[in-house]
């Protein structure tokens, strides 16, 4: 069984994921996409995630550190981008 104790290593992960998964659905509604389209591809994004992170932390604890990073430069990466569409650069 997986406790809370076992993702303490991705909270940031977590946190930010989430937070950049908000920054991308309003950028699809910026570009109208059809907001029913946008739901489904979301929710079936936000369960694969669920699901990865629910069976994959036991594999992947002993590489949390790269995986904190790697997953910290996509997030900023992707916000980057985000922000510099939104300014129309």
């Amino acid at each position: 069984m997986v406790e809370w104790k076992d993702y303490a290593p991705f909270s940031g992960l977590l946190i930010f994921g989430n937070i950049e998964n908000l920054v991308l659905a309003s950028q699809g509604a910026v570009a109208h996409v059809d907001p029913y389209i946008l739901s489904v591809l979301s929710l079936i994004t936000v369960v694969a995630w669920f699901l990865l992170g629910t069976y994959g932390t036991k594999v992947a604890i002993k590489y949390a550190d790269y995986i904190e990073i790697f997953g910290g430069v996509a997030i900023i990466i992707l916000g980057v981008q985000s922000m510099l569409e939104a300014m129309g650069l």
